[in-house]
């Protein structure tokens, strides 16, 4: 794992976030800090792609620590709003208070047409920066369709009104490793696993 080396930045500030990613980086025995503990401040994420605002991320967490930083940016597109949230899937949360995820489901919800169809995926991207300069990108994503009242506990953001294709329950229903096999970030994870492996 010399390409890492023995330690990497994961430039997030979501908790959630950071425990799924740091679940899926423990068989590579790399010590993962993340962004929010070093206390590294949050860059404004102004792209228009997922890819580009994963290098926002990761190269503003690589150049102040001087590590390579992993980040990911990631969202949910239903087919009747256009491909929308999107990039904007955190922005609908956005209180003055802080990010309200309830709210953000019912908006989706309230936006669908009646009768429309309910099929969405989430999208992630993940990007590996070093200090250098240099990145690669790995992207993942996980079919599914809309439900309402969201149902399930776990997971975090949308998940509990997303059904993955084939499944019944929605990613908030599910335990964490059992959508952890499934979601968009899984799926890229592996793309920049078999990377990993490769070098």
């Amino acid at each position: 794992m010399s390409v890492l080396g023995p330690r990497l930045v994961l430039a997030t500030h979501n908790e959630g976030k950071r425990r799924e990613i740091e679940a899926l980086l423990a068989p590579f025995g790399v010590e993962v800090l993340s962004a929010g503990a070093l206390d590294l401040p949050e860059p404004e994420e102004t792209e228009d792609s997922f890819a580009g605002n994963a290098r926002i991320k990761a190269h503003a967490a690589a150049r102040a620590t001087g590590l390579p930083a992993l980040a990911d940016d990631s969202g949910l597109e239903v087919d009747a709003l256009g491909g929308q949230p999107g990039v904007r899937t955190a922005d609908w949360a956005e209180t003055p208070s802080g990010r309200d995820f309830g709210m953000a489901m019912r908006k989706v919800e309230d936006r669908l047409p009646e009768g429309a169809r309910r099929t969405a995926r989430f999208r992630a991207t993940l990007c590996l920066a070093w200090p250098d300069g240099r990145d690669e990108l790995f992207e993942g994503a996980a079919a599914g369709r809309l439900v309402w009242p969201p149902r399930g506990e776990h997971g975090h953001g949308y998940d509990p009104v997303f059904v993955p294709e084939g499944h019944e329950r929605t990613f908030g229903e599910m335990a964490p490793e059992e959508k952890g096999a499934l979601s968009h970030r899984a799926a890229a994870f592996a793309e920049l696993a078999a990377w990993l492996r490769g070098r």
